[in-house]
C-alpha cells in the first residue's frame, strides 16, 4: 500500500482516538494529543502482530484499523504498567 497524505492523516487520526479511548480504558485519562497518536500508532503495530499469531481477523477499513489499533494500545499500556 502507497503511503500518501491521506492515509497518512487517517493513520494519525486513528492513532489518537485508539490512543485516547485505551488511556481512557486503563488510567482513566488521556495522554495529551501526542501521546495519544504515539500510544494508538504503536498499539495498531502491536495489534496487528499479536491478532496475526492468534489467527484473529478483524474487519478490513477504518473500523477493523480502529479495533486493532484499540486493542494493541491497551496491550501496550498494560505492559507499560507490567514494567512499571
Amino acid at each position: 500500500m502507497k503511503m500518501d497524505i491521506v492515509n497518512l492523516i487517517v493513520f494519525v487520526v486513528v492513532g489518537a482516538v485508539a490512543g485516547w479511548l485505551a488511556g481512557v480504558l486503563m488510567k482513566g485519562r488521556s495522554f495529551g494529543l501526542l501521546g495519544n497518536i504515539l500510544v494508538g500508532i504503536v498499539g495498531a503495530f502491536l495489534g496487528g502482530f499479536v491478532f496475526q499469531l492468534l489467527g484473529i481477523h478483524v474487519a478490513a477499513g477504518l473500523v477493523g484499523l480502529l479495533i486493532t489499533a484499540f486493542a494493541g494500545a491497551v496491550i501496550l499500556l498494560l505492559l507499560v504498567r507490567l514494567l512499571r
